[in-house]
């Protein structure tokens, strides 16, 4: 299974979120550091879920973080999150 899709996975059964956009950015850093030319090292998430509500920025990232867990985001080189509560 892609990460993409693992990450997408992981997201909505973690927060059954609103709103969850899982883009794959690899081909835009091909040949940049952290491409290990597997084509799933740099991603971008948008999620919104009301349980980020009243979450500070730090602890929201932590708990999408901690979503995906220690396997996965150790096949990440670059992870940009944007998420709402």
């Amino acid at each position: 299974m892609r990460i993409e899709d693992r990450i997408r996975d992981r997201l909505t059964a973690a927060f059954a979120p609103e709103r969850l956009e899982v883009v794959n950015d690899s081909g835009r850093h091909a040949g940049h550091a952290g491409d290990d030319g597997s084509g799933e090292s740099h991603f971008r998430v948008a999620i919104r879920a009301p349980q980020f509500a009243g979450m500070t920025r730090l602890a929201r990232h932590r708990a999408v973080l901690a979503a995906l867990g220690p396997e996965l985001t150790g096949r990440i080189h670059a992870l940009a999150l944007d998420i709402d509560g």
